[in-house]
């Protein structure tokens, strides 16, 4: 029979129960963690992109242009960049600019800090940072809300905090949907191209020097490992993006004996050629605080 903590979906009551216990040993006797993030842990910390929240932040968005969630809204074809800017200030600061770090992210920092850690995350909301984790331990490959780039891909990256902040003063926080101060519209000071949001939709993101230093320090990490028993623990990774994380760490469980705790809402089933995987569904804000008691 396998172990209760290697399932198929869905889980049951009683297949949960055995992983939170097992994943509760884990957690406490691991002195090094390998964090890999996904869209699920955000939103389990409350950064949930459609329903109420989104209604309560975007109404004029909804009005005019009939977009149903914010995921979605990131692709809605503005006519004019004046529109398109105004959507974008209005996400990155609803979603990162715009607060402090969500308590769950908190929580999650509390505990790795004792730690030897790092984090691999596809999440843009910067919630590792805000919450206190290094700068240093941290690889981002899919972007942040706070940068911007040529559209062309070949005149690197800018911070658009402060553009953004400024946009949100001129929009009245997303009441307009049109930027008024075309001098607002950032364009590429090199070639004078548009410019875009600095998140990975097709082949001309920017990976620049800092993005590959990331990378490097992450693969430093990684290659540590069979020298230096490594926790993987995985939140909120499902099947959009795959090959970042879910993958990748189902790999290094393979080949270094890793143990490897899943946690996802619905999407947490581990392969049975992982003995020491431990799959666990459910709401990632109640379970963390659990298995970390």
């Amino acid at each position: 029979m396998q172990p209760a903590f290697i399932f198929t979906r869905p889980q049951t009551p009683e297949q949960r129960a055995a992983s939170i216990t097992k994943a509760r040993e884990l957690l406490a006797n691991a002195e090094r963690v390998l964090i890999g993030a996904g869209a699920g842990l955000s939103t389990a910390a409350g950064h949930d992109y459609g329903g109420q929240r989104f209604k309560e932040t975007f109404p004029a968005f909804i009005k005019n242009y009939g977009i149903t969630d914010m995921y979605s809204g990131g692709f809605y074809p503005y006519p004019t960049e004046e529109e398109k800017w105004a959507y974008w200030a209005r996400q990155a600061t609803v979603n990162c600019l715009g607060e402090d770090a969500l308590p769950l992210y908190r929580e999650l920092f509390e505990w790795a800090k004792k730690r030897d850690y790092f984090v691999v995350t596809t999440n843009v909301d910067l919630q590792f940072e805000k919450a206190g984790f290094n700068p240093q331990r941290i690889f981002e490959p899919q972007g942040s809300y706070d940068t911007i780039q040529c559209s062309t891909g070949e005149h690197g990256i800018k911070n658009a905090t402060e553009l953004f902040a400024a946009i949100e003063v001129d929009t009245n926080k997303g009441e307009r949907t049109r930027i008024t101060d075309p001098s607002l519209v950032p364009m590429c000071e090199v070639c004078g191209s548009p410019m875009e949001m600095h998140l990975r939709v097709d082949g001309s993101f920017v990976q620049d020097d800092a993005w590959y230093a990331a990378q490097e320090r992450y693969k430093r990490f990684v290659e540590e490992i069979p020298e230096k028993p490594t926790l993987l623990l995985e939140l909120g990774v499902g099947w959009n993006t795959p090959v970042w994380i879910r993958m990748p760490f189902e790999t290094i469980a393979r080949e270094t004996g890793s143990p490897l705790v899943r946690m996802n809402y619905d999407e947490a089933a581990v392969d049975k050629s992982l003995p020491k995987a431990v799959a666990i569904e459910g709401d990632i804000a109640e379970t963390f605080p659990a298995i970390t008691q």
